[in-house]
């Protein structure tokens, strides 16, 4: 008990200065947005953000989807009692149940962009290869990586919150993946959550 008390001791500063350069980008609570769930008191939201508007609060001058990548943001409260560890694989998946790998962020500032988003075909179970790494693209900002879910740990009480990125056309009935979440305590792996992704 003490080792896990001390482990989430450690983990508050390293969640705090993860969220430090969040700056004023601050959503809502996860049950406020449509695309939500609830297990066992985890509360989890996702929000694809492809407007003008969603892309300035979070990155400012870029809109990651207008080269071709879906920024989506993911929201985790954890009110299950427990602190929860995060060892996250998470996918987009389209209404066709296509499912998709989310980019490293740091590779995206190599990303090039295409002209519109591309239409996941049968055979993209995976991601397209990013171009190699000569010269950096348009996604060549610290908001990229710096507003990317990377917390590993998170407090009983406490919520995380940040994006994954996809190469993807958002369409209506679009999901988002999550799983590998497990209690800090006691290492017992929670249920995998199909949250979907809603505009609005």
């Amino acid at each position: 008990m003490k080792r896990v008390a001390l482990i989430v001791l450690l983990s508050i500063p390293a969640a705090m200065a993860a969220d430090k350069d969040k700056g004023r980008f601050a959503p809502e609570s996860a049950s406020s947005y449509a695309g939500h769930q609830t297990q066992e008191g985890i509360t989890i939201a996702a929000v694809p953000y492809v407007t003008e508007e969603q892309a300035k609060s979070a990155f400012g001058k870029v809109n990651p989807y207008e080269h071709g990548i879906l920024p989506v943001l993911v929201i985790i409260e954890n009110g299950s009692g427990s602190a929860l560890r995060l060892n996250l694989k998470v996918q987009f998946v389209d209404p066709e149940n296509h499912h998709l790998d989310a980019y490293p962020p740091e590779d995206l500032i190599y990303y090039q962009g295409v002209k519109k988003p591309p239409h996941i075909g049968p055979a993209t179970s995976l991601p397209i290869p990013l171009p190699r790494r000569q010269k950096k693209g348009p996604l060549n900002t610290p908001e990229i990586t710096n507003r990317a879910l990377s917390v590993k740990l998170i407090p009983n009480g406490e919520k995380a919150y940040g994006f994954f990125y996809f190469e993807a056309e958002y369409n209506r009935g679009s999901m988002l993946y999550v799983n590998g979440l497990s209690n800090a305590s006691n290492g017992k792996e929670y249920f995998y959550f199909d949250l979907p992704l809603e505009t609005k």
